[in-house]
């Protein structure tokens, strides 16, 4: 098969295992353990030496990194239209696709991993104290985002990498023991991205729960 995508349940490969899925893609669905650390496996980094997945290989030709994955992915099937068309509303979806990944992710890995930060516990427990708050911050700008938006879904008529991102980090804030019913137009515009039936096959094949928050 041509198209492969290496992919984690419940990571941000999820935005390109739902676009591959939204297409009709024939492609192959190969898991990475990241609990199991087979990103730092010998075979995996022969693909990629970054140790991080999303990784789309087409053809034999490995892609890597979240953004450039969905701007392939977007050219590759134009008829889904993902991104916009018109020069200003595609910037626009492209800016959000970057803050997302530059700033909201990896506020989210401050609070899951703050080990990568700091070897000290009292370090990591300040991280993920600070940064949730930050996440709850960086949350409301979404909920802002879904509420201005005049599309039936974030940047066009059809559903793309910007509501699956949304899916993604919304359910991350749940881990973090953020409520997501907290942010009212985000978590029921992060319930019709799943009700979508691409994603949702996504989201079977992942085995997601949407909400992993307990109230304490």
């Amino acid at each position: 098969m041509s198209l492969k995508l290496y992919f984690s349940p419940g990571a941000c490969s999820f935005v390109p295992h739902s676009l591959l899925q939204l297409a009709g893609a024939s492609f192959e669905p190969i898991m990475v353990k990241l609990h199991k650390g087979e990103q730092y496996g010998n075979e995996y980094q022969a693909i990629n030496p970054r140790s991080q997945v999303p990784v789309l290989v087409d053809d034999g030709q490995v892609i890597t990194q979240i953004l450039a994955i969905i701007l392939y992915l977007d050219q590759k099937f134009p008829e889904c239209m993902f991104l916009p068309t018109l020069p200003l509303q595609r910037a626009k979806a492209i800016e959000t696709l970057a803050w997302m990944n530059n700033t909201i992710h990896p506020t989210f890995t401050h609070i899951f991993m703050p080990h990568k930060f700091s070897d000290q516990a009292d370090v990591q427990a300040s991280l993920k104290i600070f940064n949730t708050q930050l996440y709850q911050r960086l949350l409301s700008e979404l909920e802002a985002l879904v509420l201005t938006s005049a599309s039936p879904w974030l940047f066009g008529k059809h559903i793309g990498p910007v509501d699956a991102y949304a899916l993604t980090l919304t359910r991350w804030g749940s881990i973090a023991g953020i409520d997501p019913s907290t942010y009212p137009a985000l978590w029921a515009h992060v319930q019709k991205v799943s009700a979508d039936k691409a994603v949702g096959a996504v989201i079977e094949r992942e085995r997601l729960q949407l909400n992993l928050y307990k109230a304490s």
